[in-house]
């Protein structure tokens, strides 16, 4: 069983959505994991409600959205691998410092006691300035590992890094072979 875990950059959730889709099509047994605002925002790219029923159909299981349903993810109901997709700058920054105050960060908490893969497919508008050294930090740590990343828009928006979602997939084998997708940054 492995953890699909969905947080805001909600422009980024139906290339998600698609990966999560692949992923499935493996005969994957995926736990769908979504942030409170993913689980309760509506916005202009998608109502949570169609999220919701969307990766419920998609993996054949119930939503976990709550910090007591994620914490089961240690040692009473271990993940094979957990998959942050998008993970946000800010669910990156409280991984980084140890901060377990959401559904998503309390699920890779509880991973990565058990010293199981971590996947994080960054998207973040400040990547290269406040979150830059959390970047680093999560690099440091065993188990962890990136979706290559890119610009996605360096003339208006020079500090901001996304995933390559095309490249998710391949990050995710190579991390079950406990190898860092490379390049990092494409």
């Amino acid at each position: 069983m492995i953890g699909y875990a969905i947080t805001g950059s909600f422009c980024t959730h139906n290339k998600s959505v698609e990966i999560l889709k692949i992923l499935a099509h493996r005969k994957l047994d995926i736990v769908p994991i979504l942030s409170e605002s993913v689980y309760n925002f509506n916005t202009r790219f998608g109502t949570a409600e169609n999220l919701i029923k969307t990766v419920e159909t998609i993996t054949g299981n119930k939503v976990v959205n709550t910090i007591c349903e994620a914490e089961k993810f240690g040692p009473q109901t271990p993940l094979e691998a957990l998959i942050i997709a998008p993970c946000t700058g800010n669910t990156l920054a409280k991984l980084a410092n140890g901060i377990t105050d959401t559904t998503v960060c309390m699920a890779a908490k509880a991973h990565m006691r058990q010293t199981r893969p971590l996947l994080l497919a960054l998207a973040s508008n400040d990547a290269m300035a406040a979150n830059l050294k959390n970047i680093a930090t999560m690099l440091n740590k065993k188990n962890v590992y990136f979706v290559p990343l890119r610009q996605d828009d360096p003339a208006d928006k020079p500090h901001s890094l996304v995933c390559d979602f095309s490249k998710l997939t391949d990050a995710y084998d190579k991390m079950l072979s406990g190898k860092q997708c490379r390049p990092l940054f494409v």
